[in-house]
């Protein structure tokens, strides 16, 4: 090909192109319109808006307070939380927590796993270390009576210096102590 037609071919790709961004009634723009008016599809990481504040043991030692924003994710319950250490803007995401509803964990999850991992929420909140922020207290009442009828796991990231440094742990409820197998299967009536 010789340079006259290179050029030509250049030209008719950057036409192409351009046609769609000045032709008003193009078919690329008038689908740009719809899709602007169309609402925007929600994502995974909307609605963790309900704001808890609780201390956590990590590595056996009380810390904290931690602020929780959480998200009901199934109505059994089972909620998970995005668990920052300070409510600034850029703060850095420090745990995870998973909760469910005791009828769950109780059945599927062995005594002597939970007694390690888990923690019943009752008792947890029972404690008065647990606050349900940004709400009126008779909505912050309902949301720790739900909450109550859960168990919580939770999952503690190390960081070095700045940057996560790949190590993790489970951490604890303040208060949490052991079950016995009979207290483990009443769960009902706590």
């Amino acid at each position: 090909m010789n340079k006259k037609a290179n050029v030509v071919c250049l030209l008719g790709v950057f036409a192409f192109f351009l046609t769609p961004a000045i032709g008003h009634n193009s078919r690329a723009a008038r689908l740009a319109a719809q899709q602007s008016n169309a609402p925007a599809k929600a994502s995974p990481a909307e609605g963790y808006n309900v704001h808890v504040l609780a201390p956590h043991l990590v590595d056996g030692k009380q810390m904290g307070p931690y602020h929780h924003y959480c998200k009901v994710i199934a109505p059994d319950p089972q909620i998970q939380c995005l668990i920052y250490d300070s409510t600034e803007p850029n703060a850095n995401l420090v745990q995870v927590e998973w909760i469910y509803a005791k009828k769950l964990t109780r059945t599927q999850v062995p005594l002597k796993e939970w007694n390690s991992n888990w923690h019943d929420h009752k008792i947890e909140i029972a404690g008065g270390r647990v606050q349900v922020l940004d709400m009126p207290p008779d909505k912050a009442k309902e949301v720790a009576d739900l909450v109550a009828t859960t168990d919580g796991m939770i999952y503690h990231f190390y960081f070095g210096s700045a940057l996560p440094n790949g190590k993790m742990s489970v951490a604890q409820a303040v208060g949490h102590k052991p079950m016995t197998s009979a207290e483990f299967k009443n769960y009902e009536s706590k």
